[in-house]
């Protein structure tokens, strides 16, 4: 489970400059101009051990009453109540300021782990500057750091990674099924179906559900936290800031279950932004389940299943491995079904297969194919061992990586797919050159 941490601060603190110095490239816009940053940035980080997501904020402004400030302050309100841990940051050369206070009261508030950041200490003269001060902000011990000059980030990265183990530390039999799709088809509906009582609000309006609301659930002896996202919308057609940040929470969850459930609905098939979605899952290696919602308000006939199970395919050509479940929340019909689904795609991206067993499967493979010639040179694949789970990654130790072609590395996916299953997980290859191991 990869924790989140949100870089919260009033406006023009350094938050852009240190997040873009933390996930090491400029992807946030950076100006000495305060407000700039009006929408979250996420990206992945890591350091040391640890894998996490950063969340960059607009400036926290709470007693402003315009609007815009108003509504940044709102976006780092909720960056702070998804995060796992708070990176406060402060400015040493303007000292403690009323903006400090109110944000520190905010922070207090939360509940939440915070790690106070005291920025713009320049090198040849941090010895001078008394960070003491800050101590007055209730929040710890603060780390005097400099995101321009690169200085003493790895301290603070230190102090922000000490507060994951927590969180990285969940219980293994629970599984974690993020319930995402666009608005309006019927991510809700099916929850509280599944719940059989109204746990979450169902509207006929796109968007109702702004949250992501976590409910625990066991069936069968298994416990499962469901987590139902807000829709996912188009960016073109995300026009409050308040969406922009659902979505923000759609690819959190993402990132933190185990199963990811794509619902689509029958009434508009698949469509361009479902297989956007789609591929956010993907991309993050989760296991999935797609299902088609609203069955039930569809005419039907002996081959309507097909066509749409061959459209998702034709459609979501990389998500093959896919199971699909065809159900409608309104009437209950095979909602029971998803369960077992999920719990078989959860089993498979967990599954180890033993370095023997597999190697004799490529040994096979290589023998009923072997590896086309690519420029006058052979590919020559010399043996296979399982790296890592959710998604199994496996290391392919060739004599030379260049040669590895997509279409034979597919094939060689398959060949593992009809020995050992993995059905509702992707597979990742790793191919490195033996003499470089």
């Amino acid at each position: 489970m990869k924790p989140i941490v949100a870089v919260v601060g009033r406006p023009n603190v350094g938050k852009s400059t240190l997040f873009n110095r933390l996930i090491g490239e400029r992807f946030a816009i950076v100006e000495d101009t305060p407000g700039v940053t009006r929408d979250r940035i996420y990206a992945d980080a890591s350091w040391q051990r640890h894998n996490f997501t950063l969340i960059d904020t607009g400036g926290l402004d709470p007693q402003s009453e315009e609007l815009i400030p108003k509504k940044i302050t709102e976006q780092a309100r909720l960056a702070i109540e998804t995060a796992d841990v708070v990176l406060f940051v402060v400015d040493v050369k303007t000292g403690i300021t009323e903006g400090d206070m109110d944000a520190a009261d905010i922070l207090r508030r939360s509940k939440k782990p915070v790690v106070l950041a005291v920025n713009k200490v320049d090198e040849q003269r941090r010895e001078n500057f008394d960070v003491y001060e800050f101590f007055s902000l209730g929040l710890g011990e603060p780390y005097p750091i400099s995101a321009a000059n690169m200085l003493n980030l790895g301290d603070l990265l230190d102090g922000v990674c000490a507060h994951f183990d927590a969180v990285e530390e969940i219980e293994d039999d629970l599984i974690r099924v993020a319930i995402v799709g666009k608005p309006n088809v019927g991510k809700s509906s099916i929850i509280n179906r599944i719940l059989g009582e109204e746990r979450v609000i169902v509207s006929d309006i796109p968007g109702t559900t702004r949250d992501a609301i976590n409910t625990l659930y066991e069936r069968d002896g298994q416990k499962f936290m469901l987590i139902d996202t807000a829709g996912i919308r188009r960016r073109s057609k995300v026009k409050e800031d308040i969406e922009k940040f659902s979505f923000l929470r759609a690819v959190a969850a993402v990132e933190r279950c185990d199963v990811c459930v794509l619902v689509i609905s029958a009434e508009e098939g698949i469509t361009d932004q479902d297989t956007k979605i789609a591929g956010i899952a993907h991309e993050k290696g989760k296991a999935a389940v797609i299902v088609v919602n609203k069955w039930d308000l569809i005419e039907k006939d002996n081959k309507t299943m097909a066509k749409y199970t061959g459209d998702i395919e034709h459609e979501l050509k990389y998500m093959a491995y896919a199971q699909k479940l065809f159900i409608s929340a309104k009437t209950g019909q095979r909602v029971g079904n998803l369960f077992e689904m999920v719990r078989m795609a959860n089993e498979n991206a967990a599954l180890r297969v033993q370095t023997g067993i597999l190697n004799e499967v490529l040994i096979e493979a290589l023998a009923m194919n072997p590896p086309p010639a690519m420029k006058g040179k052979q590919l020559r694949v010399y043996y296979a061992t399982q790296v890592s789970v959710k998604p199994p990654t496996f290391i392919l130790f060739v004599n030379s990586a260049e040669l590895m072609h997509f279409s034979y590395r597919r094939y060689l996916e398959n060949q593992l797919r009809q020995n050992f299953g993995f059905r509702g997980t992707p597979i990742h290859f790793i191919v490195r050159n033996r003499k470089s191991d």
